[in-house]
C-alpha cells in the first residue's frame, strides 16, 4: 500500500504527455511550430530536448539537438547532464542517445495497461466475494506500484492507483519479491525502516518470510505497513518470475484468513490466465 506523493514513474508520465502535446515535428524548431519560442518552464525543455529525439538520428550531437529544440547550447548542455544522471538519455560519443531508462519505464507502462485490462473483471469478482477491498500491483525495482484498487467498505485506504511502497511491507510486494532472487539480494541488503510494530526489518527474518511465500505461494501482511490494516496476496505466475501480484486487504478484524488465500490464489490464476489470451501469447 503506498501513501499519495511524486514518482519517477509520475514525472515520466507527464513528460510524455507533454511530449506528445508541445514537440516539434520532425527537424523543425518549436518556435517555427507556434511562434512562442522555446518552452520556458524546466519541464517543457525537457520534454522539447526528449520531442528531438522522435523520428530523428539515434544520436544527436548537442549542436543538433540545439537546431532540432530551439535551445541554447549553454542551456542544453546543463539539462542533458541531468537527463543522463537519471538514464532518460546517455552519452554516446559525441553525442547523446534515448537512455535505457525510458525504455524500462515504457515497458512497464505496456506491461501494466495490459495486465489491468485482464486484471479488472477478477479484482471486481474478488473484492465482492470477500467483501475487502481487492488491490492489483506490479514491481518496478524494490517498490509496489498500485495498478488498480476497488475499494469495499467505509474503511478508506491509504492507497492510490499509480502509488508506491516499499515491497518489504507489503503483501503485494513480498508475493513478488519472493520470486526474484535479484531483488531479493537487493531488498534484504537496504534498509527497511520500520512502519509499524509489525514491519520486518532483519534481513535474515525476510529472507526466511520469503522462503514460506514461495513454499506457500501466497503473502502476508500482518499490519506491517500500516497499523491495523491487513492483507493477503499471491503473485501472477505459473513459473519464474511474478508479473505482478493481486492482493485483498481490510481491517483485522475483518480478514478470514483462509477463505481470503483461497480466493487470491484463484484470482492470481485467472488473472494470468486472462493476461495471456488478451495478448495471445504464451506463457513465460
Amino acid at each position: 500500500m503506498s501513501a499519495p506523493g511524486d514518482s519517477f514513474g509520475e514525472m515520466a508520465d507527464d513528460l510524455f504527455h507533454e511530449t506528445s502535446r508541445r514537440s516539434p515535428a520532425r527537424g523543425a524548431r518549436p518556435d517555427a511550430v507556434d511562434g512562442n519560442g522555446p518552452e520556458r518552464t524546466v519541464m517543457g525543455r525537457v520534454a522539447t530536448i526528449m520531442g528531438a529525439f522522435n523520428g530523428g538520428p539515434r544520436i544527436l550531437s548537442l549542436g543538433e539537438l540545439s537546431e532540432r529544440t530551439g535551445l541554447p547550447k549553454s542551456t542544453l548542455h546543463r539539462l542533458a547532464e541531468q537527463l543522463c544522471g537519471v538514464g532518460w538519455i546517455e552519452r554516446d560519443g559525441g553525442g547523446y542517445r534515448v537512455g535505457l531508462r525510458l525504455f524500462e519505464l515504457g515497458g512497464l507502462a505496456l506491461e501494466g495497461n495490459r495486465l489491468h485490462e485482464a486484471a479488472f473483471p477478477h479484482l471486481q469478482a474478488l473484492a465482492a466475494r470477500t467483501g475487502l477491498s481487492a488491490q492489483l500491483g506490479v514491481l518496478n525495482a524494490t517498490e509496489v506500484v498500485y495498478l488498480e484498487r476497488i475499494q469495499m467498505g467505509s474503511v478508506r485506504l491509504p492507497t492510490r492507483r499509480g502509488g508506491r511502497k516499499p515491497a518489504y511491507c507489503t503483501a503485494l510486494g513480498k508475493a513478488m519479491v519472493a520470486f526474484d532472487d535479484e531483488v531479493t539480494r537487493t531488498v534484504v541488503s537496504s534498509r527497511m525502516p520500520r512502519k509499524t510494530v509489525n514491519t520486518i526489518t532483519e534481513p535474515q527474518a525476510l529472507r526466511s518470510e520469503l522462503t514460506r511465500i514461495r513454499d506457500l505461494g501466497v503473502a502476508f501482511d500482518r499490519g506491517e505497513a500500516y497499523e491495523g490494516l491487513v492483507c493477503v496476496a499471491a503473485p501472477i505466475r505459473s513459473a519464474g518470475r511474478a508479473i505482478g501480484a493481486v492482493s485483498v486487504t481490510g481491517p483485522a478484524g475483518r480478514m478470514r484468513w483462509a477463505m481470503a488465500t483461497e480466493a487470491v490464489r484463484g484470482a492470481a490464476a485467472a488473472i494470468w490466465n486472462a493476461n495471456f489470451s488478451v495478448v495471445g501469447a504464451p506463457g513465460r
